[in-house]
Order: structure tokens, then C-alpha cells, then sequence
């Protein structure tokens, strides 16, 4: 259960009352977690050999840490493109709904972040894959290019497995208009899973409060972000530019940023500024602008969106 209050980054009296009599006074106040709390204890010094000048940097969690770690700015999305997929967004007006986890972010002390996490990622990619293009991604690529953008109307949801986001299990196709059909053609399937992956992905994040702006960048990891046919189709939906970047271990890295960032001092130098001299993201696709006006105006995007959101069919 979180006891923290986001909007007013203090303890909320009626999680607290659930949980246990005088928590406020046992947990002490909330502080922000880019704050140095100081020098560590003479116990640590003495028991464990750490120099008496190490500082403690207020604790978070892993998610925000991988947040630090993939180092975004206001405005920014990661993806990560893994056996699960997951979003991470920086949000300034967040509007939290069941759907989705918010936190406050651990980097912009009047920030939030959101994240959102896809049961259905590469395993649902790879078996229409080897369904349709004989296991090879090379094949792939190929029908995904053959299919044009919006695929002619033609939308598919694949949820092999009990979807997180929504609640949903089931395959469903419908045709240009908006009719359930059994089959699609191996282009129409191939850009079918992509597109409705990644639509899906657009509408959550958006339902949460995120907008795309004029300097919006996608950070892309995961094992299909080396995939350029999938990341100009990922660009497309997202009419964003994306970025791709190698992070290993991203939380543990977030870490290792946030401790710099409060020893530098928070108070005096951005987050930005701290991890300044990392290694620059390469810049992998740029929205097509004429496909960016076809997918967005899908003429089935409120159905999808119905479809995407409500979770209210169970059908293969």
C-alpha cells in the first residue's frame, strides 16, 4: 500500500489510520528523493570501513530509479521492448487511473512519472513472426514495409497471455469497416501486432496525461529497439523522433546518477546538468509526417480505443 499522497508529497492521514496507530511519528517527514541527508553513521565507518565523508542520498524505488537512469527530461518516453514491454513517462499534470502506476518523480521534485507495463511484448511479436515470415525478422521487415500505414483499416489486438494493461486475453481482428473478421494477410497481420501494440501504448500513455509536444523524444530499449523497421512504425504512431540507447542494468544506473546529483547538490544543479557528460542517445527514426497524419486518424481509432482500454472481450 502507498502511503504517500502524490499531489501533496506528504503522508496521507487515511492510509495511514488503515495501516497503523502513529505511523506519521515512526516514519518522520517525507523529503525528496534527490535530497543529501548527510553523512553517513559512525556504525557504517567503524563496522564496514566506509570513508566518515560519504553522503546519504534519499532512498527510491527501482522504477523511478531506472527513470534516472534512462536519463529523461520533461516531455520524454522510454520504451522498453522487452519479453514484457514497459513504458516510463515524465508527466507534469498526471491524472492517475486504474490502469497504470504513478509516482512522484525521483529527479524533479514537482514532477511526476508514469508507468505502464504490457504483458504481451516480444514472445507476441516472435510467434506471428514465425507464423508468418518462416522465424526470420528479415521476412518480417519485408511484409511489415508491404503493408501500408493504418493498414487499410485493418486493426489487430494480440493478447496471447492475461494482459496487465488492460485486463484482457485474446486475439481480435476487425476489418476497414470495423467488422470482426478470422484472417488477415501476411503483410495486413504483420503490421497489424506493430501498429497495435504500439497504438495501444499511445492511448494509455495519453489517458494518463501525457501529451506530445514539439520536443517530445521516444527512448527506445530492449531487444526489438534494434529492429528499424519496428521503430519507424514506433515513430509513426508516436510522431516523435526516436532515440535508442544501450542500458544495462538502468536502476542500478539511476542510482549511480540520483547519488551524484545529490552530492553535486540538487538544490543548486539540475538533474540535466549532473548526468550531462554521459553518452548521447543516436537518433534511430524520424516520423514520416505523411504516415503520422494516416495512423492517428485511423478510421477505427475511437473503436480500437474502446477496444485498447475497456478490456470487455475474451475471444481467440
Amino acid at each position: 500500500m502507498n502511503l504517500l499522497d502524490i499531489n501533496t508529497r506528504m503522508w496521507s492521514q487515511k492510509a495511514l489510520d488503515a495501516c497503523g496507530p502513529r505511523l506519521a511519528e515512526r516514519l518522520g517527514q517525507p523529503v525528496s528523493s534527490s535530497n543529501n541527508l548527510g553523512s553517513i553513521s559512525s556504525y557504517f565507518v567503524d563496522r564496514y570501513g566506509f570513508s566518515p565523508d560519504c553522503q546519504v542520498i534519499t532512498f527510491t524505488g527501482d522504477n523511478p530509479g531506472s527513470l534516472a537512469g534512462m536519463r529523461l527530461q520533461a516531455g520524454d518516453i522510454a520504451v522498453s521492448l522487452g519479453t514484457s514491454d514497459t513504458l516510463f513517462l515524465w508527466l507534469k499534470t498526471p491524472r492517475p487511473a486504474l490502469e497504470g502506476h504513478i509516482f512522484c518523480n525521483p529527479v524533479d521534485d514537482v514532477a511526476y512519472m508514469a508507468l505502464l507495463c504490457y504483458k504481451n511484448g516480444s514472445l507476441t511479436r516472435e510467434r506471428i513472426r514465425n507464423e508468418r515470415a518462416e522465424w526470420s525478422w528479415d521476412k518480417f521487415n519485408q511484409l511489415l514495409r508491404s503493408a501500408p500505414p493504418g493498414n487499410e483499416g485493418n486493426i489487430g489486438i494480440y493478447f496471447d497471455v492475461q494482459e496487465i494493461t488492460p485486463a484482457a486475453v485474446g486475439v481480435v481482428r476487425t476489418g476497414s469497416d470495423g467488422k470482426r473478421v478470422e484472417s488477415f494477410t501476411d503483410p495486413q497481420e504483420a503490421r497489424a501486432v506493430i501498429e497495435g501494440q504500439f497504438l495501444a501504448k499511445r492511448l494509455h500513455a495519453e489517458k494518463l496525461g501525457y501529451h506530445i509536444g514539439k520536443d517530445t523524444r521516444v527512448l527506445a530499449t530492449g531487444g526489438a529497439s534494434s529492429n528499424a523497421a519496428i521503430l519507424q512504425i514506433l515513430s509513426d504512431v508516436f510522431q516523435a523522433p526516436f532515440y535508442v540507447m544501450d542500458v544495462a542494468n538502468s536502476a542500478s544506473l539511476g542510482c549511480a546518477y540520483r547519488a551524484r546529483h545529490g552530492w553535486l547538490g540538487s538544490s543548486q544543479v539540475t538533474f540535466k546538468d549532473s548526468v550531462k557528460t554521459a553518452t548521447e542517445f543516436k537518433l534511430a527514426a524520424s516520423p514520416n509526417l505523411e504516415h503520422s497524419q494516416v495512423i492517428p486518424k485511423h478510421p477505427n481509432k475511437q473503436k480500437t480505443k474502446k477496444l485498447m482500454t475497456k478490456g470487455k472481450y475474451k475471444a481467440f
